[in-house]
């Protein structure tokens, strides 16, 4: 499985569930970067958060 890569607006590289951070709760959360804030495409996060640094 390749893996999934996503640049913010703020031009970060958002590679693992370490750069993105959950708000809200319920069925479908928002995922944010975690360095601006801007939001992530829910289909984007959902491959990010499975995806950790080895």
């Amino acid at each position: 499985m390749s893996q999934t890569t996503h640049s913010c607006l703020c031009g970060a590289t958002l590679q693992f569930r370490q750069d993105i951070v959950k708000e809200g709760g319920g069925v479908y959360p928002t995922w944010k970067c975690k360095d601006c804030g801007t939001e992530v495409p829910g289909q984007i996060a959902e491959k990010l958060r499975h995806q950790h640094p080895s």
